[in-house]
């Protein structure tokens, strides 16, 4: 059923998303567009090599809270509309905003249409959708993070770890929570199509916390 509440809150999950915090952040406390740095995306993994820890880690919590703050809108549609708490029509709503807050972080409206590669924005939503999957997607990126130094690796290994763990570990019911996990597989695959060509050929960058400067 569609109302015009659920229409209001799939435009505003993706204004969320539209949110350029790396952007906003970067020009107001440093007067640098990330964009023109580094890997030349506009997400938390770039800040970190950019602008430094401080920086980075306010725009991961911040891409973080968009992801979780447009899932959850769907408690203001109306019950009526989205079904009780943790219901299939419920859940499904829930995966369609948090699906157009990433959309909105890939190709913000407020940023010209270049975002980031959106993991911390499919974060926040796996957390407002499935905490206890998106908390053992959190360990297995901490330790392919720890072990090999990869943002990119990690949020790969993190991506494959969702559907699997829906599907083996959690055991969902919800047939389109297994399905979104497989589609994050395939979008992450597509959004690191280059990250991956450079993990082949060993070029690709590690991500030093404690890096201050601009590179």
């Amino acid at each position: 059923m569609i109302s015009i509440y659920s229409i209001l809150a799939l435009i505003g999950a993706y204004l969320f998303g539209s949110i350029p915090t790396a952007v906003w952040i970067g020009q107001a406390f440093y007067g640098v567009d990330v964009r023109e740095y580094g890997s030349g995306n506009a997400g938390a993994t770039n800040t970190f090599r950019v602008l430094g820890k401080k920086a980075g880690t306010a725009v991961m919590i911040l891409d973080i809270l968009k992801g979780y703050t447009a899932t959850n809108l769907a408690f203001f549609i109306g019950l009526s509309v989205t079904g009780p708490q943790n219901s299939v029509q419920f859940v499904n709503y829930q995966l369609a905003l948090g699906i157009t807050a990433v959309m909105g972080h890939l190709f913000p409206v407020f940023a010209g249409f270049r975002g980031g590669k959106g993991i911390a924005t499919l974060f926040g939503m796996i957390l407002a959708v499935h905490l206890q999957a998106a908390l053992l997607c959190v360990l297995v990126f901490l330790v392919f993070f720890l072990v090999f130094g990869y943002v990119s690796l990690g949020s790969i290994a993190a991506g494959f770890t969702l559907p699997l763990s829906v599907i083996f570990v959690f055991h969902s019911p919800v047939r389109s929570v297994v399905l979104y996990g497989m589609c994050i597989c395939v979008l992450i695959l597509v959004t690191h199509q280059k990250n991956i060509e450079r993990l082949l050929k060993g070029k690709e960058s590690k991500v030093r916390l404690f890096k201050k400067t601009i590179s």
